[in-house]
């Protein structure tokens, strides 16, 4: 079959790739001039390599557990899969080249503003402002916006740590030669909490007024009281898309951040989104029933993420005491 896939980031090329290996004719159509995302933190779990074998050589550290600084207490999670530190930007260009090599053709500087004509399936991997979505009458996600900095500092910790936010967290990442700084959380509030976070505590008193946080016993949790003076380096952002929305059409379908799949507690999206390019592999060129299957995949994971998200919140705030020290979690479900 002629199939078109519009953009080219992970969830594009991967399709690309594995399609293009069962004998379809694949053009991928990419907005902009090189690939390679690079406001991402690219933590992955251990799963990236059952997708990308030839990911292993891009790792650079290793991750057992995440530290969740709340306000009087801090939570210990382990995690029954490593998490790896990769460049997603280095992952998005080896799979550029195995698609490639699998015999895709990829069409960079190429801005779809129209479906491509002459293809019998049509795949829409096109990013949180998806044109594709648009085009076929599907609201928007929730977005969120994320903001990552680094800092010339070596770090090879085994571990990450976060501060929640009221809409999301601030994280720390030890990337080997460098460290990572990042914020996740609604699009007004991202930038403000982040510059206090960094910067002396000056910002933290004004934060009161600015009414940013929920309570004074959560602004000394997020920003402390001493100076951080942090200047990072590369500052980039990126736009998280969140609701699963894929269409009941026969011949157009969506993936990854076009369709919404990411996280709810993280923001994070390539595993996930591969998880759903492999259901779609599945039950290609039945676009109904990879709608179906996802859907049943899914959904019941978003919901109880959700609310456990919610209720970790809540208890982490105002009733600590009532969490344990630690608990173990599957990597990338939750349960």
């Amino acid at each position: 079959m002629k199939i078109a896939i519009i953009g080219a980031g992970i969830n594009g090329l991967y399709l690309a790739w594995r399609l293009s290996q069962k004998g379809h004719k694949v053009t991928v159509f990419e907005k902009k001039e090189k690939v390679g995302k690079e406001a991402c933190s690219g933590l992955f779990s251990e799963r990236i390599l059952e997708f990308i074998p030839e990911s292993q050589r891009l790792i650079q550290n290793k991750i057992d557990f995440v530290l969740i600084h709340y306000p009087k207490k801090t939570l210990r999670i382990n995690f029954q899969r490593k998490f790896y530190v990769l460049s997603h930007a280095a992952l998005d260009k080896q799979v550029l080249e195995l698609a490639k090599r699998a015999g895709a053709e990829v069409i960079l500087n190429r801005d779809i503003t129209f479906f491509p004509e002459g293809f019998d399936r049509i795949i829409g991997c096109d990013g949180y402002n998806s044109f594709t979505r648009r085009k076929l009458g599907l609201k928007n996600p929730i977005f969120r916006s994320a903001i990552q900095g680094f800092l010339k500092k070596k770090d090879c910790s085994n571990y990450v740590e976060t501060w929640p936010i009221k809409s999301g967290f601030i994280w720390k990442i030890p990337r080997g030669r460098e460290t990572e700084y990042g914020i996740i959380g609604k699009p007004k509030e991202a930038k403000t909490l982040f510059d206090e976070f960094l910067n002396p505590v000056v910002k933290f008193r004004q934060s009161f007024s600015e009414k940013n946080l929920t309570s004074r016993s959560e602004s000394k949790f997020y920003y402390g009281v001493k100076k951080n003076n942090l200047r990072l380096e590369r500052l980039n952002s990126a736009i998280i898309p969140q609701g699963f929305l894929l269409p009941k059409h026969s011949t157009i379908t969506l993936c990854g951040d076009a369709a919404g799949i990411t996280k709810p507690w993280s923001g994070g999206g390539v595993v996930w989104g591969l998880l759903a390019a492999e259901i779609l592999l599945k039950n290609f060129p039945d676009f109904l029933k990879y709608h179906k299957e996802a859907k049943r995949f899914f959904g019941p994971k978003i919901i109880f993420s959700k609310i456990a998200t919610k209720m970790a919140y809540f208890f982490g705030i105002h009733f600590p005491w009532l969490l344990p020290k630690s608990i173990k979690i599957e990597s990338d479900f939750l349960i």
